[in-house]
Order: structure tokens, then sequence, then C-alpha cells
């Protein structure tokens, strides 16, 4: 599976490149990238082969990333599924440290109810939390496993097999 993340520091800001060049060093297709000129892409001029200042292609692909970005308003996470920032079911979060200066906001979508998490530092919590119920747990109270004993019927079919128990 191709990546679809466009990584617009493949390309040299000094340098001039055609409509098949720009594709071949961002990973995408030519037509994409005559796509992005019908969107705006400035050109060097009308004349043919097409070319393209390094410089304004970057600038356009890093003002299309920025229109993409979404704030989360205090009080929100971002839900991976329904792909949309939603505050958390019933406005519960939890806390769980993953240093001594930052660790995540955990809740769940009221949605879809998956766990949505946000990466927060202690110092923006406040912020970042707004009115939201936050509880603080350790990260190994939040992450322990413990194994439930054996049933009886387990034992049962264990000592039937062995003979002994």
């Amino acid at each position: 599976m191709p990546n679809r993340r466009i990584d617009s520091r493949r390309i040299k800001i000094h340098r001039n490149y055609t409509v098949e060049e720009a594709a071949k060093t961002l990973g995408v297709h030519k037509n994409t990238v005559r796509s992005w000129i019908r969107q705006g892409l400035p050109t060097l001029d009308e004349r043919r082969p097409t070319l393209l200042l390094g410089k304004d292609i970057r600038a356009f692909l890093d003002a299309k990333k920025a229109t993409r970005k979404r704030r989360l308003l205090p009080g929100q996470f971002y839900c991976l599924k329904c792909r949309a920032p939603r505050a958390p079911y019933a406005g519960v979060a939890d806390y769980i440290a993953s240093s001594a200066t930052g660790g995540n906001l955990v809740g769940l979508c009221p949605q879809c109810e998956k766990i949505m998490n946000r990466r927060t530092s202690l110092t923006k919590l406040e912020e970042a939390k707004g009115a939201l119920d936050v509880t603080f747990k350790t990260p190994s109270a939040a992450y322990r496993r413990e194994d439930p004993p054996p049933s009886e019927l387990c034992l049962q079919i264990g000592s039937n097999a062995d003979g002994e128990i």
C-alpha cells in the first residue's frame, strides 16, 4: 500500500521541476501534479514542458497540509474511527502519565464507543481538559492485566485427563 502522506521536504526549493519529475520526486502520479496545477499551483510559464519552481511546489503543499489540520477545543479528543473531534462520553477522561512532564488523556467516543487519546503535557493539562472530569492513573495501574484464576471446570477437566491433581 503506498504512503498517502506527501513529504514536501523532498522538493528542493532552488530547483525547477517538470510535472513528471515532481511526481516522481513526491511519489505521486503525474495526473496528481496536474490536478494541483488546476487547483492553483503556479507554473513558470505557459509553454511545454510545464515547469514548476521548487519553492512554489513546497509552499503549495505546505498550505494544503495546513488547511487539513484541526485544532481541538478544550475538552475535545480526535476520534480516529469517526475522523472528527468529539468530547468524551459523559465528560469523563483518565490521565495516564507517560513521563514526569507529559501523558495521555484517554476517553471513550460517544458515537462509536472506541478509545480516544489526546497527548498533553502537565503544564497544558488544565487547558486541554476544559470541563472534563479527569481521573489521574499511574501507568502500572492503567496497563496492569491480571490473569483470572482457573475455573473449577478447568481443574476438573485437568484432573480427569491426568488422573491426579
